[in-house]
């Protein structure tokens, strides 16, 4: 038994000093060339755009976000005030039926299906509502995104860079501010928005 342990011990020295005397060959050889495409990666021209930024002075998605706010707005209005009247509905059959207003329970039950099919009316109004600003929504994220990559694609023409990346919150730990092309895409986007709504 304490010959196998010595022998596993040697065996895995041995490979340890196997493996050391490998790195250190492979130190000790000098580093070839650059290649060109070495060369090239070294090269790569990267910015970055601050996305809240963008979408924050980005006069077209401003406008956007203002419209989908207003519209919003308008919705939960329009549901509030229906759902008041609603409201008013259940809390005046509740009153009839407690005083015994209604001649006949036929004529309550009546009362009764009215309120219950406005109940369903509302809720189908408020679904399709949400469904209808939520389709505007994504619809104008697609035109907003379509108008940034177009831009982009066109500014990149004259900057050349191979890769330009998207920081949104900490997405970008560290960067150098040289890279950051946030005010530039801005400026470019809002100057051409302009000539566009003239």
């Amino acid at each position: 038994m304490k010959r196998f342990k010595f022998t596993a011990i040697a065996a895995a020295t041995a490979t340890i000093l196997l493996f050391a005397q490998c790195a250190n060959n492979q130190a000790n050889q000098v580093a070839p060339a650059a290649t060109p495409a070495t060369t090239a990666e070294a090269a790569l021209k990267v910015a970055y755009v601050d996305v809240d930024s963008l979408l924050n002075n980005y006069k077209f998605s401003v406008k956007l976000r203002n419209d989908m706010l207003r519209k919003g707005e308008n919705m939960r209005m329009t549901l509030s005030e229906k759902g008041k009247a609603l409201q008013a509905d259940m809390d005046d059959f509740r009153r009839k039926v407690e005083n015994n207003v209604y001649a006949t329970r036929q004529r309550a039950e009546e009362e009764q299906a009215r309120i219950l099919k406005s109940q369903e009316e509302l809720a189908r109004l408020e679904q399709r509502l949400v469904n209808e600003l939520s389709a505007e929504d994504q619809k104008n994220n697609i035109a907003l995104r379509d108008s940034i990559n177009h831009f982009l694609k066109e500014y990149n023409k004259t900057h050349g860079y191979d890769l330009i990346l998207s920081k949104m919150a900490d997405n970008i730990l560290l960067g150098s501010e040289s890279l950051d092309i946030t005010k530039e895409v801005i400026d470019g986007l809002n100057s051409r928005y302009k000539e566009e709504s003239k």
